[in-house]
């Protein structure tokens, strides 16, 4: 996913925050991430969830975490990795797991 441009958000995107592609997770369910990189390390957090797992080239890493709540929850990329480096939102829309079964349907 890529952070929206400004001049293609409403009043309903976070500026700086918002993705174009959220990712889309069912609540009360126990997740599991697996992450690496193509070019440079990265470091995928979401401070909200306590998550926070280095993305590294030639290395898949792994984290579980649980979301008890829907929700939006916003991170960015914590490793300086270059020049847009502060342009990596991370943005997860946490649903109820039966819409998440109709969602995926």
């Amino acid at each position: 996913s890529y952070m929206i441009p400004i001049n293609e958000m409403n009043n309903n995107t976070f500026r700086l925050l918002d993705v174009d592609n959220r990712t889309i997770l069912p609540y009360n369910s126990q997740i599991r991430m697996m992450i690496t990189a193509a070019d440079v390390i990265h470091s995928w957090t979401i401070p909200a969830l306590s998550v926070k797992i280095d993305a590294t080239p030639g290395r898949l890493n792994q984290i579980s975490f649980l979301i008890n709540r829907a929700g939006l929850f916003f991170g960015q990329c914590s490793e300086i990795c270059g020049a847009n480096h502060s342009c990596m939102p991370i943005t997860i829309e946490s649903i109820s797991p039966n819409y998440f079964i109709k969602w995926m349907s």
